[in-house]
């Protein structure tokens, strides 16, 4: 369970660093966020908590390096607001952890 509540928060914690100053982006992600933990907090099998964990992860990580706001100026300029996580290099995502020697 510890790890599912880490997730949660992480999750939260991304969600207001991407979505800041959008009232209606904060709100409908944080609904979105609650509800998918609250739609399966009684699921017991250890591979499908396992699956939402790395959905949960991937979603995380999306959020946090490819979502980047835009800010209306006037009516046909864009503003872009870059965060540091977006500002990395295109590194291809290893999903198998590093052997450690």
């Amino acid at each position: 369970g510890g790890r599912v509540l880490q997730l949660f928060k992480t999750l939260h914690r991304t969600r207001q660093q991407v979505f800041k100053n959008d009232v209606r982006a904060l709100e409908a992600a944080r609904i979105k966020i609650n509800e998918e933990f609250k739609n399966n907090k009684s699921e017991t099998s250890p591979k499908k908590i396992e699956e939402l964990m790395k959905i949960g992860s991937d979603v995380e990580l999306l959020l946090r390096t490819s979502v980047i706001q835009g800010i209306h100026t006037d009516h046909n300029t864009l503003k872009l607001v870059p965060r540091k996580d977006l500002l990395v290099e295109n590194v291809p995502y290893c999903d198998a952890p590093t052997q450690k020697q």
